[in-house]
């Protein structure tokens, strides 16, 4: 079955056939689903949840018909989660990129339509994890235990995600600052035109990246974390 441009039936017969020994190439095929339905749509925050509960329902159906059972579950959903939050770093850069364009022609943060834009970004992560705590819900009882293990061990240590979204924050407040001080705003009406059209903008960034050619300051994630 096809949702949310997700294969889930491959998706779920990915889960039910994996051993703890494939975790990272369960982690990489959730990464490349995750990635793959985001970029076939507008990058907007009910899409964002849209692909994540489908994922998510995805995973849970799957890791239900594996061998290993419960023992092996938890490890099966960590790889699920890790792979969700692997495609989100991949848009979380989309956007900063996106952002970063209107900030160079000129536009200023206090716009209306780009504050949205910011505060979506730092919503990312919380959008993140409820999306995926409400998937979980409808989950059979016997996986509700190995979700939550999972979600409150990455709250405590944080996403990636958010990690690089509060970056990527700080890096665009920065970088209109210093647009602001240069008298940058030539390009202000033209980068208004563009914001009217934002989250296909930005879905069209993130089609244009693909995981492993764009890196990511590791060293900046790590800092975002200890704040």
């Amino acid at each position: 079955m096809i949702k949310s441009g997700i294969d889930q039936d491959a998706l779920i017969a990915s889960f039910a056939q994996a051993t703890t020994k494939q975790g990272e190439a369960l982690r990489k095929t959730v990464s490349e689903a995750t990635l793959k339905a985001l970029q076939g749509r507008e990058l907007t925050l009910n899409n964002i949840r849209k692909v994540l509960k489908t994922v998510t329902d995805a995973a849970s159906a799957g890791a239900a018909q594996n061998p290993a059972g419960l023992p092996g579950a938890e490890a099966l959903l960590n790889k699920a989660f890790a792979g969700m939050d692997a495609a989100l770093l991949q848009a979380v850069e989309a956007q900063r990129k996106a952002l970063q364009q209107f900030i160079d022609q000129g536009m200023d943060l206090k716009d209306k339509q780009m504050k949205g834009a910011l505060g979506h970004l730092e919503k990312m992560e919380d959008v993140f994890f409820t999306a995926v705590s409400k998937a979980t819900q409808g989950a059979g009882s016997t996986l509700q235990a190995p979700w939550q293990q999972v979600l409150q061990g990455m709250k405590g240590k944080g996403t990636d995600t958010g990690a690089q979204a509060g970056v990527a924050v700080e890096q665009l407040v920065e970088q209109a600052r210093t647009a602001l001080r240069d008298g940058r705003a030539t390009g202000a009406r033209a980068a208004q035109a563009m914001m009217d059209s934002y989250a296909a903008l930005v879905s069209g960034v993130l089609i244009g990246m693909s995981e492993g050619l764009q890196p990511l300051a590791k060293a900046d994630t790590s800092r975002a974390r200890r704040r």
